[in-house]
């Protein structure tokens, strides 16, 4: 009896790690599922602030007699908000549709004299927005683009003119109306915080202003470059 016990001890302790093997054989474990890490996409809605530095050249025509033209360099800050939508296409492609609106601080004025008159000018832009397109390609997480569209502005103008005789003090403003084009990059720090850079040229048309009996022209264009962060919804 003891050799039949101690026998089928034996078989079983042989056995066993061959039914394991047949198991694991048939059986076989799975390895751990490893997640795939999403590819970011630009699409959707976003909303954001930005601030900047801009300026150029009001260039003044003079139509009055004893003046012809004149020249002031023109710079200030702005600072706004922004609100867009992008689409990008599988061809990573990303085509956008954003409105901006800034406070601004960009003037300039000049002093000129002819014969015994002077004139004093001051320009400023005292707020700007755009309506613009932007065509971008997408580096995952890097946006380069281009941007272009209307844009629109309220402009403001003083001049005092001291003649020997007469002392004339005149001020127009006026909402004005054209068009912008640049380009920038962005990049998404995380899925919803992206931060930009942009360049925009802006051209809102002359300004045309009565002084004495006379007027002066006015042109309204300006650079700008501005830093911004876009919350991506």
């Amino acid at each position: 009896m003891k050799r039949l016990l101690l026998s089928s001890a034996i078989a079983a302790a042989i056995i066993a790690p061959a039914s394991a093997a047949d198991l694991s054989t048939r059986y076989p474990v799975k390895a751990p599922v490893v997640a795939v890490v999403p590819v970011f996409s630009w699409t959707g809605f976003y909303i954001g602030a930005n601030a900047g530095f801009g300026g150029d050249k009001y260039n003044y025509d003079f139509g009055a007699p004893g003046f012809g033209s004149a020249t002031a360099n023109s710079s200030g800050f702005f600072a706004g908000g922004q609100l867009g939508y992008n689409y990008q296409f599988a061809n990573n492609v990303v085509l956008g549709l954003e409105t901006d609106i800034q406070w601004s601080g960009i003037e300039g004025d000049t002093t000129l004299a002819s014969g015994g008159s002077v004139a004093n000018l001051n320009s400023s832009l005292d707020y700007f927005g755009t309506v613009r397109a932007r065509l971008g390609y997408a580096f995952d997480r890097f946006l380069p683009y281009i941007t272009g569209g209307f844009a629109y502005g309220e402009s403001k103008t003083s001049i005092t003119t001291i003649t020997p005789t007469t002392l004339t003090f005149g001020e127009g403003s006026g909402t004005k109306t054209g068009w912008t084009l640049g380009g920038g990059v962005e990049y998404a720090f995380t899925n919803n915080w992206t931060f930009k850079t942009e360049y925009l040229y802006v051209d809102l048309d002359d300004s045309n202003y009565g002084v004495g009996a006379g007027a002066v022209n006015v042109d309204n264009k300006f650079h700008t470059v501005k830093a911004g962060i876009n919350y991506k919804f």
